[in-house]
Order: C-alpha cells, then sequence, then structure tokens
C-alpha cells in the first residue's frame, strides 16, 4: 500500500514543507483522528519508508520529532508507538465521557464516530459503517409525509409536544408491538431521540457508581461509554455462533450481582446471531431469579422477516422486568431520530421525567413524520425491499471475507452485519484501510475493554465495491508474506 506524499495534508504553502514535515503533518492528524490510536505500534521504519517512498532517514527525522512533540514513545528493540496523551495537549480534543471511576479509561470511540461522518456520502468505501447507504433508502417516504404535515395548520406545530411524545405515534406503536406479542398501552411506551437517548436516560435512572452492567463482548460500542460516564462497572459477557454464552452469562451474575443486562436479542450487533426461545426463556429466569433489568435493544427488529428464528424476551416477559428499545434510524434515515421505550407504567412515568429534567420534549415534528409514514402503508413494503437487497449481498460478502482468508464468526440469514476474524491486529488493520480510503472497525471497538483483537465488523450492504476486495486480499498477502 502506497500513499503519495503528495496527499498528505498540508498547510496552503505545501510546496514550503520538507518531506520530514509532511510526514510529521500526516502522522499528527491521524493521530488526533484516532486513526493510530494511543498504544498502536507505527508502521516500521522500512515499511513506512516503501510506502510513503522517502528515505528511511526522513522516517526517522519525523518519527524523532513527534516523539519530541509528545505524539509518539520510542520503546529500544520495539519501534515506536503512539502515546496517551493529556486533553490538553490534543488539539480540538474533548475527554471521552468514560472515565469515572470505577470505569476502565480505555473506553474510546471517538475514533469510529469521527470517522463514519468521514465516509457518510461514499457508503461503497465505508465497509465498517453501522447503517445502509442512502441509495437504499426511500427519500420519498419522507418527503411524501413532510408535504403532507405541510398542508396542515401550523399552529399545531408552535407548543412543546406532550411528555411522552406524539399520541397518535404511541397509539400506532402499540399495534406494531402486539404484531410482536409485546403488550404495551401508550401510557408505557416513552418517545426518545433515537437508542442513545434511551440508553442515557435508563443509565441516569438506574446505574450508580460501582454498579454491574453486563454488556455483550463484542456489542454496540456507543452505550460502553455512556455506562462508564455513570460509573458503572461494564462486564463483558461472551458470544458463540449459536448466541450469548448462557453459561458463562450465568457465571458472571454470580460474580457480580448486576444491576441490568443490555442486549440485542435480535440480529446482534456485531455477531449477526439472535436469540431462541429457550434462550430468551434462560436469560429471563436468571433475570428473576437474580433481581436485575433486562434493556432489550430491537433496533434491527425490522430487518428480520417473518418466521425468522427469532425471539424477542419482552414477549416472554410483558414488560415485567424488561425494558424494551426500539428504532427507526436503521431503516428510514439516520438522521430522522425518533425511538420509543416500552416498559412497566412506573418506569415509563421515570423515564418521562428524566426525559423532561435532560431536554424537555422529543421533536413533535419528527414523530408527525413517522406516524404519517407507518399508518401510509407504505413502510412495510420498503423494509420488505431492503430485506430482499440485504439477502441479495450477504452470501457474496461472506465469500468474499473468505477468499481474503478471514473466518466469518456466523452467517446469518437476515440482518446488515457479519463479524469476522481477519487474522492480523484489527487496529493497525483499520488504519490501514483508512490510507487506502476504507473505513473499517476494529474489533476493540466493540469490546467493554477495548482488548486488541483480530476481529472486525463488516456491513454486508457497503461490501459491493470491487476495490475493497482487492485491498484486502492485498493487505493480508502482504502480512502472510512479512509473516513468512
Amino acid at each position: 500500500m502506497s500513499v503519495p506524499l503528495d496527499l498528505i495534508p498540508a498547510p496552503h504553502d505545501a510546496s514550503s514543507l520538507t518531506l520530514v514535515d509532511q510526514l510529521v503533518q500526516w502522522a499528527r492528524r491521524r493521530i488526533e483522528e484516532r486513526v493510530f490510536r494511543p498504544g498502536m505500534r507505527m508502521p516500521s521504519i522500512r515499511t513506512l519508508a516503501l510506502e510513503k517512498g522517502v528515505s528511511r532517514f526522513t522516517v526517522v527525522e519525523a518519527y524523532e520529532r513527534l516523539v519530541a512533540q509528545g505524539y509518539l514513545d520510542s520503546r529500544r528493540g520495539s519501534g515506536f508507538y503512539v502515546r496517551e496523551r493529556a486533553v490538553s495537549q490534543l488539539p480540538g480534543e474533548r475527554r471521552a465521557l468514560t472515565e469515572a471511576a470505577p470505569a476502565p479509561s480505555t473506553i474510546d470511540v471517538v475514533w469510529l464516530l469521527r470517522n463514519m461522518l468521514h465516509s457518510s456520502t461514499r457508503p461503497e468505501k465505508g465497509p465498517g459503517l453501522g447503517y445502509l447507504p442512502s441509495r437504499w433508502l426511500d427519500g420519498d417516504l419522507i418527503t411524501g409525509a413532510l408535504r403532507t404535515l405541510g398542508r396542515q395548520s401550523g399552529a399545531q406545530m408552535l407548543g412543546f409536544g406532550t411528555p411522552q411524545g406524539f399520541l397518535p405515534l404511541r397509539q400506532q406503536l402499540q399495534t406494531r408491538l402486539e404484531e410482536l406479542e409485546i403488550g404495551a398501552s401508550p401510557d408505557q411506551i416513552v418517545m426518545v431521540s433515537g437508542i442513545t437517548q434511551a440508553i442515557d436516560l435508563i443509565a441516569r435512572i438506574y446505574v450508580q457508581p460501582g454498579d454491574a452492567v453486563i454488556v455483550g463482548d463484542p456489542a454496540w460500542f456507543q452505550m460502553f461509554g455512556r455506562f462508564a460516564s455513570q460509573g458503572a462497572r461494564l462486564v463483558g459477557m461472551p458470544y458463540t455462533p449459536d448466541g450469548p454464552d448462557l453459561d458463562a452469562l450465568e457465571q458472571l451474575i454470580r460474580t457480580w450481582h448486576p444491576k441490568m443486562l443490555v442486549i440485542n436479542s435480535v440480529l446482534q450487533n456485531p455477531t449477526g446471531t439472535s436469540l431462541t426461545a429457550a434462550q430468551a426463556f434462560r436469560i429471563l429466569r436468571l433475570a428473576e431469579e437474580h433481581d436485575f433489568i433486562v434493556v432489550e435493544d430491537d433496533i434491527y427488529g425490522d430487518l428480520c422477516p417473518a418466521g425468522y428464528a427469532a425471539t424477542r424476551v419482552a414477549s416472554l416477559d410483558q414488560l415485567k422486568r424488561v425494558i424494551y428499545l426500539g428504532s427507526f434510524s436503521k431503516t428510514l434515515a439516520a438522521n430522522l431520530r425518533v425511538g420509543f421505550i416500552a416498559c412497566a407504567p412506573e418506569v415509563a412515568n421515570a423515564i418521562t421525567d428524566q426525559k423532561m429534567l435532560v431536554g424537555m420534549t422529543t421533536p413533535e415534528l419528527n414523530e408527525r413524520v413517522l406516524y404519517k409514514i407507518l399508518t401510509e402503508g407504505h413502510y412495510r413494503r420498503h423494509v420488505e425491499r431492503l430485506r430482499a437487497r440485504l439477502d441479495g449481498v450477504r452470501d457474496k460478502a461472506v465469500r468474499m471475507l473468505e477468499k481474503a482468508g478471514m473466518k466469518v464468526f456466523f452467517a446469518p440469514g437476515a440482518g446488515m452485519f457479519l463479524w469476522a476474524d481477519t487474522g492480523v491486529d484489527a487496529d493497525v488493520f483499520a488504519a490501514a484501510g483508512h490510507e487506502d480510503g476504507f473505513l473499517l472497525t476494529p474489533g476493540s471497538l466493540f469490546s467493554p475493554n477495548q482488548s486488541p483483537t483480530t476481529w472486525m465488523r463488516f456491513n454486508v450492504a457497503n461490501c459491493t465495491d470491487p476495490a475493497l476486495s482487492v485491498f484486502l486480499c492485498r493487505y493480508l498477502d502482504s502480512v502472510a508474506r512479512r509473516a513468512s
């Protein structure tokens, strides 16, 4: 992989910069963007010299300057490593909300969150992205709903809205939940601005410093930081190709006495696994026996076709101790930001109060748009088309990854994610992908302790670019040749 130095960002008068200056700027930018993350080993002097087409002396001089500036550490006989730096040393950085004791200090999701937006306009270059490409979605559903609302009196848009959210939408969601065999009255449903806000509200209400929260290992990375900011002790539950390792879960429960378990029951991110009825029943039994809350995130549920082998814990529990979360950001638009929480009546009251304290009501305009989409009859057909498109690329993505030499953890029959063992350091692999124009998500982001790993998540909808297959094969072949 070769990245010409003329592609390295430089000040207005790039011609005045030496090759060393350009290389220093290139490395600093990638460190500040968390492409090269704290503790990561930088490319060897020989490797970087070959990739950039410069002398080894140039690389040595650049690395030494970066050491002097506090960006790198030099370890004799081992190489150069990205230094863990104070927030004030990184221009524009903010300390991650993950340092409240006793939370682990290594949780860091800034790298992916920053770079997601960099690749949002070119999803084919973002196999690590967590959403579907915009060309797969139906903007007419949203614009049509907006036109309908635009013909109505604007007076109804001038108030604050209701604390729990737009009532007709909650009534519509009641019907949708009934189809999943989950009983919830409108008073048991609270509208929120997506799953992220739902997790935030739940953490604020239920989690105290020192409380244990069991999460998947691997699992959705963004919730780690939210729970950790409350001082939670995050405990990782391992996964097998059949789903969560429930024997391990039971041992973790007996050891840590958790306050709650957070789980994707359907098409789990990133493994793609789903709960069987037996697994869901056992989780519920453990929750009742050990008195903890189950937070069930079903954000990918609409991508699961009828008849697919998947069971929601809330359908067994009927919201007694399960708090059920849903959203439409994956199927309609990432920035629509309309999600909901379904739960016991007293929990709904507490969440509504906390929601008002934190940010008042959620935008009723967005909720009215979603209501129009759900009630005009086009959403179901839209989701069916999404499922069909995913079915059309999933097996191809599996074959592409296997051709490159990776091992796929589990090949689901629905959904958008594959979890694959690359056989190499995934952080370094992701950095190499960034240089080649691809956003890859290293598996360390999906672990509550961010342990180094060889695993990566791939979004099958964004794995259709032939250049991606070429890059994956080339990189893994080059690593194998160097190892031999």
